[in-house]
């Protein structure tokens, strides 16, 4: 539960800085222009790109790389990752606990 959330916020920052990377360049360029997941993730590490594709398209399903997870590479940075941050946060939020009547209670 706490790993689900801390991926969360850590994909929340990085949609912040993705996006602010996105404003950085329309400041400097004049045209706002979002950088796409798959360009991003290419100026990072492009070993672990190819990698992921080699992976998923040799031994899991060739289709999901092409049309699937080529079209999401192609979304803008900064939505694909806080989309994913909200998701997870959702997902492994805390939960408020009822409290459990006692062995032999009337409810």
């Amino acid at each position: 539960m706490l790993l689900g959330r801390l991926l969360g916020w850590l994909s929340i920052a990085l949609a912040l800085l993705a996006f602010g990377g996105d404003c950085l360049r329309w400041l400097q360029s004049g045209s706002l222009q979002f950088a796409a997941l798959g360009e991003l993730w290419y100026r990072l590490h492009p070993g672990s790109l190819n990698l992921a594709q080699a992976v998923i398209q040799r031994y899991l399903f060739p289709q999901l790389w092409d049309p699937g997870i080529v079209t999401i590479l192609t979304w803008p940075a900064a939505a694909v990752l806080g989309g994913l941050g909200i998701i997870l946060l959702i997902v492994f939020r805390k939960r408020a606990s009822r409290p459990r009547p006692r062995f032999g209670a009337l409810s």
